[in-house]
């Protein structure tokens, strides 16, 4: 990855609808050679996909949920069913294996208490080997990005 390829994925974190014209213009290159840019950082899978970001709290999933799991199962027949689970919930927005006091760190996003409460016994119920969970509720959000300080 060169400096024209750091230039054209800041631009498309930013906007990843601007059209190809208007790209190549922003970093100086010729369209076509913009496009074989973008396509081969599309083929090599730096970029994974183009979205639209919603703003949770118009979209009434404004309550983040952080919930910290320990499990005394660690096989990979565990951790291969428990990683189905977690990308079956769709309140499940991120999921992490973690090194430290806790295995597991997950970010949900839910309308409010009582939708998380619902999400908590469906996960708890589904998932056995939980060992100790605890759940943090944000505040406030302060940051939120999805760009990579590239």
């Amino acid at each position: 990855m060169d400096r024209l390829d750091r230039e054209i994925l800041r631009i498309l974190q930013r906007d990843a609808s601007i059209s190809v014209t208007d790209l190549a213009e922003q970093v100086n290159l010729s369209t076509t050679p913009c496009w074989k840019r973008v396509k081969r950082l599309e083929e090599e899978g730096i970029i994974k996909s183009r979205v639209a970001l919603l703003d949770a709290k118009k979209a009434q999933l404004g309550v983040s949920v952080f919930v910290h799991i320990k499990t005394q199962q660690h096989d990979n027949d565990w951790l291969d069913n428990f990683s189905q689970q977690m990308s079956r919930f769709d309140e499940v927005m991120e999921c992490y294996r973690m090194a430290g006091e806790w295995d597991y760190l997950l970010r949900v996003a839910v309308s409010d208490i009582d939708a998380f409460d619902r999400f908590y016994k469906k996960m708890v119920k589904q998932i056995d080997g939980l060992s100790d969970v605890t759940s943090s509720f944000a505040m406030e959000e302060i940051k939120y990005s999805t760009s990579l300080p590239i």
